[in-house]
Protein backbone atom coordinates (compact mmCIF):
# COMPACT_ATOMS: atom_id res chain seq x y z
CA UNK A 1 0.00 0.00 0.00
CA UNK A 2 1.29 3.45 -0.93
CA UNK A 3 0.75 6.25 1.56
CA UNK A 4 1.09 9.94 0.80
CA UNK A 5 1.95 12.28 3.68
CA UNK A 6 1.82 16.03 3.16
CA UNK A 7 3.84 18.16 5.55
CA UNK A 8 6.26 15.23 5.72
CA UNK A 9 9.25 17.30 6.88
CA UNK A 10 7.38 18.82 9.80
CA UNK A 11 7.22 17.83 13.45
CA UNK A 12 4.30 15.41 13.31
CA UNK A 13 4.65 14.54 9.63
CA UNK A 14 8.22 13.24 9.90
CA UNK A 15 7.36 11.04 12.89
CA UNK A 16 4.32 9.70 11.03
CA UNK A 17 6.38 8.88 7.94
CA UNK A 18 8.94 7.00 10.03
CA UNK A 19 6.27 4.93 11.75
CA UNK A 20 4.56 4.09 8.44
CA UNK A 21 7.86 3.00 6.91
CA UNK A 22 8.60 0.86 9.96
CA UNK A 23 5.20 -0.80 9.50
CA UNK A 24 6.15 -1.75 5.93
CA UNK A 25 4.28 0.88 3.90
CA UNK A 26 5.68 2.59 0.86
CA UNK A 27 5.57 6.28 1.74
CA UNK A 28 5.74 9.39 -0.41
CA UNK A 29 6.31 12.57 1.53
CA UNK A 30 5.54 16.07 0.26
CA UNK A 31 6.74 19.33 1.77
CA UNK A 32 7.23 22.86 0.42
CA UNK A 33 9.68 24.06 3.13
CA UNK A 34 7.64 27.23 3.64
CA UNK A 35 9.94 29.38 5.82
CA UNK A 36 7.72 29.51 8.90
CA UNK A 37 10.80 28.26 10.71
CA UNK A 38 14.30 27.51 9.35
CA UNK A 39 14.64 24.84 6.66
CA UNK A 40 17.58 23.09 8.41
CA UNK A 41 15.18 22.02 11.17
CA UNK A 42 13.00 20.22 8.64
CA UNK A 43 15.97 18.76 6.78
CA UNK A 44 17.12 17.24 10.07
CA UNK A 45 13.65 15.74 10.53
CA UNK A 46 14.04 13.94 7.19
CA UNK A 47 17.55 12.61 7.82
CA UNK A 48 16.59 9.04 8.71
CA UNK A 49 13.82 8.85 6.11
CA UNK A 50 16.05 9.89 3.20
CA UNK A 51 18.16 6.79 3.86
CA UNK A 52 15.23 4.38 3.53
CA UNK A 53 14.33 2.94 0.12
CA UNK A 54 10.66 2.70 1.14
CA UNK A 55 10.45 6.50 1.38
CA UNK A 56 10.29 8.95 -1.52
CA UNK A 57 10.40 12.69 -0.95
CA UNK A 58 8.95 15.32 -3.27
CA UNK A 59 9.52 19.02 -2.69
CA UNK A 60 6.20 20.43 -3.90
CA UNK A 61 3.96 23.34 -3.00
CA UNK A 62 0.33 22.24 -2.81
CA UNK A 63 -0.77 25.78 -3.63
CA UNK A 64 0.93 26.08 -7.01
CA UNK A 65 2.71 22.95 -8.26
CA UNK A 66 1.19 20.24 -10.49
CA UNK A 67 0.06 17.37 -8.25
CA UNK A 68 -1.42 14.72 -10.55
CA UNK A 69 1.81 12.75 -10.95
CA UNK A 70 2.66 13.01 -7.24
CA UNK A 71 -0.65 11.47 -6.14
CA UNK A 72 -0.86 8.77 -8.81
CA UNK A 73 -1.20 5.29 -7.34
CA UNK A 74 -1.86 6.52 -3.82
CA UNK A 75 -4.08 4.40 -1.56
CA UNK A 76 -4.00 6.45 1.65
CA UNK A 77 -3.41 10.17 2.19
CA UNK A 78 -2.49 11.81 5.47
CA UNK A 79 -2.92 15.55 4.89
CA UNK A 80 -0.85 17.27 7.58
CA UNK A 81 0.56 20.17 5.56
CA UNK A 82 -0.54 23.48 7.05
CA UNK A 83 0.74 26.76 8.38
CA UNK A 84 0.21 26.56 12.14
CA UNK A 85 0.53 29.00 15.01
CA UNK A 86 -1.82 31.52 16.51
CA UNK A 87 -0.06 34.88 16.54
CA UNK A 88 1.08 35.12 12.92
CA UNK A 89 -2.35 34.21 11.61
CA UNK A 90 -3.56 37.69 12.60
CA UNK A 91 -0.82 39.47 10.65
CA UNK A 92 -0.28 37.20 7.63
CA UNK A 93 -3.72 35.83 6.84
CA UNK A 94 -2.96 35.38 3.15
CA UNK A 95 -0.28 32.82 4.02
CA UNK A 96 -2.65 30.85 6.25
CA UNK A 97 -5.48 31.02 3.76
CA UNK A 98 -3.32 29.89 0.85
CA UNK A 99 -1.66 27.03 2.73
CA UNK A 100 -4.58 25.76 4.77
CA UNK A 101 -7.46 26.36 2.36
CA UNK A 102 -6.16 26.71 -1.21
CA UNK A 103 -3.54 23.98 -0.75
CA UNK A 104 -6.15 21.63 0.67
CA UNK A 105 -8.60 22.27 -2.18
CA UNK A 106 -5.95 21.68 -4.86
CA UNK A 107 -4.89 18.42 -3.22
CA UNK A 108 -8.51 17.24 -3.01
CA UNK A 109 -9.06 18.08 -6.66
CA UNK A 110 -5.91 16.22 -7.72
CA UNK A 111 -7.14 13.15 -5.81
CA UNK A 112 -10.62 13.22 -7.34
CA UNK A 113 -9.86 10.40 -9.77
CA UNK A 114 -7.74 8.24 -7.46
CA UNK A 115 -9.17 5.06 -5.98
CA UNK A 116 -8.45 6.03 -2.39
CA UNK A 117 -8.97 3.78 0.60
CA UNK A 118 -8.74 6.68 3.07
CA UNK A 119 -8.10 10.41 3.27
CA UNK A 120 -7.08 11.56 6.76
CA UNK A 121 -7.25 15.30 7.39
CA UNK A 122 -5.27 16.58 10.36
CA UNK A 123 -7.17 19.43 11.97
CA UNK A 124 -6.76 21.06 15.37
CA UNK A 125 -8.46 21.78 18.68
CA UNK A 126 -8.34 25.44 17.59
CA UNK A 127 -11.51 24.85 15.56
CA UNK A 128 -13.37 24.71 18.88
CA UNK A 129 -12.18 28.15 19.97
CA UNK A 130 -11.40 29.47 23.44
CA UNK A 131 -13.01 26.62 25.34
CA UNK A 132 -12.08 23.29 23.79
CA UNK A 133 -12.56 20.78 26.59
CA UNK A 134 -14.88 17.92 25.73
CA UNK A 135 -15.76 15.47 22.99
CA UNK A 136 -16.34 15.86 19.27
CA UNK A 137 -19.79 17.38 19.83
CA UNK A 138 -18.32 20.65 21.07
CA UNK A 139 -19.41 23.58 18.88
CA UNK A 140 -16.80 24.78 16.41
CA UNK A 141 -16.21 28.47 17.16
CA UNK A 142 -12.64 29.38 16.16
CA UNK A 143 -11.16 32.33 18.04
CA UNK A 144 -8.24 32.88 15.64
CA UNK A 145 -7.74 33.14 11.88
CA UNK A 146 -5.62 29.97 12.10
CA UNK A 147 -8.52 28.03 13.60
CA UNK A 148 -10.88 29.48 11.02
CA UNK A 149 -8.70 28.31 8.11
CA UNK A 150 -8.39 24.82 9.56
CA UNK A 151 -12.17 24.62 9.97
CA UNK A 152 -12.54 25.78 6.37
CA UNK A 153 -10.27 22.89 5.40
CA UNK A 154 -12.55 20.50 7.28
CA UNK A 155 -15.57 21.85 5.39
CA UNK A 156 -13.79 21.42 2.05
CA UNK A 157 -13.01 17.81 2.90
CA UNK A 158 -16.62 17.19 3.85
CA UNK A 159 -17.78 18.71 0.56
CA UNK A 160 -15.55 16.31 -1.39
CA UNK A 161 -16.74 13.44 0.78
CA UNK A 162 -20.39 14.28 0.07
CA UNK A 163 -20.08 15.02 -3.64
CA UNK A 164 -17.04 13.00 -4.76
CA UNK A 165 -17.12 10.05 -2.37
CA UNK A 166 -13.89 10.95 -0.58
CA UNK A 167 -13.31 8.28 2.15
CA UNK A 168 -12.69 10.89 4.83
CA UNK A 169 -11.58 10.79 8.45
CA UNK A 170 -11.14 14.08 10.36
CA UNK A 171 -8.68 14.32 13.27
CA UNK A 172 -8.40 17.20 15.71
CA UNK A 173 -4.99 17.30 17.42
CA UNK A 174 -4.60 18.72 20.91
CA UNK A 175 -1.25 20.37 21.85
CA UNK A 176 1.24 17.84 20.50
CA UNK A 177 4.73 17.95 22.05
CA UNK A 178 7.92 15.89 22.15
CA UNK A 179 11.17 15.57 20.15
CA UNK A 180 11.21 17.71 16.95
CA UNK A 181 8.59 20.10 18.31
CA UNK A 182 8.73 23.34 16.34
CA UNK A 183 11.06 25.97 17.85
CA UNK A 184 8.19 28.48 18.07
CA UNK A 185 6.06 26.23 20.28
CA UNK A 186 5.67 26.90 23.99
CA UNK A 187 7.36 23.91 25.60
CA UNK A 188 10.33 24.14 23.24
CA UNK A 189 10.74 27.82 24.10
CA UNK A 190 10.36 27.17 27.84
CA UNK A 191 13.08 24.50 27.83
CA UNK A 192 15.51 26.60 25.80
CA UNK A 193 14.97 29.59 28.07
CA UNK A 194 15.55 27.51 31.21
CA UNK A 195 18.77 26.04 29.83
CA UNK A 196 20.02 29.46 28.73
CA UNK A 197 18.84 31.33 31.85
CA UNK A 198 16.68 33.65 29.75
CA UNK A 199 13.31 35.14 30.77
CA UNK A 200 10.15 33.24 29.84
CA UNK A 201 7.17 35.29 28.68
CA UNK A 202 3.85 34.29 30.26
CA UNK A 203 0.85 35.59 28.36
CA UNK A 204 -2.18 36.59 30.40
CA UNK A 205 -2.43 35.07 33.87
CA UNK A 206 -0.80 31.72 33.05
CA UNK A 207 -3.89 29.83 34.23
CA UNK A 208 -4.84 28.75 30.70
CA UNK A 209 -4.78 24.95 30.47
CA UNK A 210 -3.87 22.57 27.67
CA UNK A 211 -4.61 18.95 26.97
CA UNK A 212 -1.19 17.53 26.08
CA UNK A 213 -0.48 14.82 23.52
CA UNK A 214 2.93 13.16 23.27
CA UNK A 215 4.11 12.70 19.69
CA UNK A 216 4.15 8.88 19.70
CA UNK A 217 0.57 8.80 21.02
CA UNK A 218 -0.45 11.25 18.30
CA UNK A 219 1.12 9.08 15.59
CA UNK A 220 -0.35 5.85 16.99
CA UNK A 221 -3.84 7.36 17.06
CA UNK A 222 -3.48 8.78 13.56
CA UNK A 223 -2.55 5.41 12.08
CA UNK A 224 -5.22 3.60 14.11
CA UNK A 225 -7.93 5.70 12.46
CA UNK A 226 -7.21 3.97 9.14
CA UNK A 227 -9.46 1.24 10.54
CA UNK A 228 -12.22 3.57 11.73
CA UNK A 229 -15.61 3.93 10.05
CA UNK A 230 -15.45 6.33 7.11
CA UNK A 231 -16.74 9.82 7.82
CA UNK A 232 -15.88 10.01 11.52
CA UNK A 233 -14.19 12.87 13.37
CA UNK A 234 -11.91 12.14 16.32
CA UNK A 235 -10.23 14.21 19.00
CA UNK A 236 -6.58 13.16 19.42
CA UNK A 237 -5.32 13.91 22.93
CA UNK A 238 -3.10 12.53 25.64
CA UNK A 239 -5.55 12.61 28.53
CA UNK A 240 -3.60 14.97 30.84
CA UNK A 241 -4.28 18.68 31.15
CA UNK A 242 -1.99 21.23 32.77
CA UNK A 243 -1.79 25.00 33.15
CA UNK A 244 1.19 27.06 32.02
CA UNK A 245 2.31 27.27 35.65
CA UNK A 246 2.02 23.49 36.01
CA UNK A 247 4.25 22.95 32.99
CA UNK A 248 6.84 25.43 34.19
CA UNK A 249 6.94 23.74 37.58
CA UNK A 250 7.52 20.36 35.98
CA UNK A 251 10.28 21.74 33.73
CA UNK A 252 11.95 23.48 36.66
CA UNK A 253 12.12 20.17 38.50
CA UNK A 254 13.41 18.32 35.43
CA UNK A 255 16.12 20.88 34.66
CA UNK A 256 16.97 21.82 38.23
CA UNK A 257 16.69 25.48 37.24
CA UNK A 258 14.44 28.31 38.32
CA UNK A 259 12.43 30.08 35.63
CA UNK A 260 12.78 33.82 35.15
CA UNK A 261 9.25 35.03 34.51
CA UNK A 262 8.20 37.99 32.40
CA UNK A 263 4.46 38.68 32.44
CA UNK A 264 2.93 39.84 29.16
CA UNK A 265 -0.55 40.67 27.93
CA UNK A 266 -2.86 37.89 26.77
CA UNK A 267 -2.66 37.05 23.08
CA UNK A 268 -5.64 37.65 20.80
CA UNK A 269 -7.58 34.47 20.19
CA UNK A 270 -5.60 32.36 22.66
CA UNK A 271 -7.45 29.29 23.88
CA UNK A 272 -8.37 29.38 27.56
CA UNK A 273 -8.95 25.70 28.26
CA UNK A 274 -8.41 22.64 26.07
CA UNK A 275 -8.72 18.97 26.84
CA UNK A 276 -9.61 16.14 24.50
CA UNK A 277 -12.28 13.64 25.44
CA UNK A 278 -11.01 10.65 23.42
CA UNK A 279 -13.78 8.26 24.46
CA UNK A 280 -14.88 7.74 20.87
CA UNK A 281 -11.41 6.53 19.88
CA UNK A 282 -11.46 4.08 22.76
CA UNK A 283 -14.92 2.79 21.85
CA UNK A 284 -14.27 2.52 18.11
CA UNK A 285 -10.65 1.42 18.00
CA UNK A 286 -9.52 0.54 21.52
CA UNK A 287 -6.96 3.36 21.46
CA UNK A 288 -5.79 5.12 24.59
CA UNK A 289 -2.70 7.29 25.21
CA UNK A 290 0.35 5.63 26.78
CA UNK A 291 2.88 8.39 27.55
CA UNK A 292 2.41 10.45 30.72
CA UNK A 293 3.06 14.18 30.72
CA UNK A 294 6.03 13.84 33.07
CA UNK A 295 7.61 11.16 30.88
CA UNK A 296 6.95 13.07 27.67
CA UNK A 297 8.44 16.32 28.98
CA UNK A 298 11.52 14.43 30.12
CA UNK A 299 11.94 12.92 26.65
CA UNK A 300 11.58 16.33 25.00
CA UNK A 301 14.12 17.80 27.41
CA UNK A 302 16.59 15.02 26.56
CA UNK A 303 16.14 15.75 22.85
CA UNK A 304 16.71 19.49 23.26
CA UNK A 305 19.78 18.83 25.37
CA UNK A 306 21.14 16.59 22.60
CA UNK A 307 20.60 19.38 20.07
CA UNK A 308 22.66 21.74 22.21
CA UNK A 309 25.43 19.19 22.63
CA UNK A 310 25.65 18.63 18.88
CA UNK A 311 25.67 22.36 18.21
CA UNK A 312 28.50 22.84 20.71
CA UNK A 313 30.62 19.97 19.34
Amino acid sequence: MRCLVTGAAGFIGSHLCERLVDLGYQVTGIDAFIPYYPRPWKEANLHRLRQDSRFEFLELDLRTDPLDQAVEGTSVVFHLAATAGLVKSWTDFDLYNSCNVTGTQRLLEALAHQNLERFVYASTSSVYGRFAAGDEHLPTRPSSPYGATKLAGEHLCRAYAEERGLPLTLLRYFSVYGPRQRPDMGYHKFIDALMEARPISIFGDGQQTRGNTYISDCVDATIATLHSPVGEVYNIGGGETASVWDILGKLERLTGRRAQIKMDKARDGDQRHTGADTGKLLRHLGWAPKVSLDEGLSLQLDWQRSLRMRAAA
